[in-house]
């Protein structure tokens, strides 16, 4: 359980640098007015990402309007999986087990980190998040530094490395490692 001073330190941690307009992710400045396939299109840090995208012909539903919250791998979480496996996933006959995986760091709204923080306050220190491809991630706060961490059905964790990323429909949330469905 948190006490009242760690959920104000991590409600203040969270809510610095929250809605910073035009982040910088992966040496490209994400622009508010752009979707979030546009932006991610731009980072050199999501390039294994975008391919997974347009492999999984996602690129039109995460153009939409949504709102739509990522939690987007960086090439870095995506090498940190057996090159094969990333592979044989992006092959065409593994287009859905594909979808499965990337709608898994997706969820249909647009929750910014402050908000993300207060639910797991509200729920006592951890919070439920179901993704649009059916897994159930659990969000956290790390208590060591006040990173938002989410922790897939298979026990893999994700730190949110950089938070709140405006898009024009939706958030970005860059995470150090990739969320799997339940294996």
């Amino acid at each position: 359980m948190m006490t009242a001073l760690t959920a104000a330190a991590m409600t203040a941690t969270l809510a610095t640098g929250a809605s910073a307009a035009n982040t910088m992710v992966g040496g490209a400045e994400m622009l508010p007015d752009r979707n979030i396939v546009e932006n991610a299109a731009n980072s050199a840090d999501h390039t294994t990402l975008v391919a997974a995208v347009t492999a999984a012909g996602l690129v039109d539903t995460l153009s939409g309007p949504g709102p739509f919250t990522v939690f987007a791998p960086t090439d870095a979480a995506f090498a940190m999986l057996p090159e094969a496996a990333v592979a044989d996933l992006m092959k065409p006959e593994n287009k859905d087990q594909l979808a499965q995986v990337l709608t898994c760091h997706v969820v249909a709204a647009d929750a910014m980190s402050p908000a993300i923080g207060q639910m797991i306050m509200d729920d006592g220190g951890s919070h439920v998040v179901d993704t649009v491809g059916g897994c159930k991630l659990t969000a956290t706060i790390n208590p060591d530094n006040n990173a938002l961490q989410l922790t897939d059905e298979n026990g893999t964790v994700a730190t949110v490395t950089i938070p709140d990323v405006d898009q024009s429909n939706g958030v970005i949330h860059v995470i150090d490692a990739v969320l799997m469905p339940q294996m």
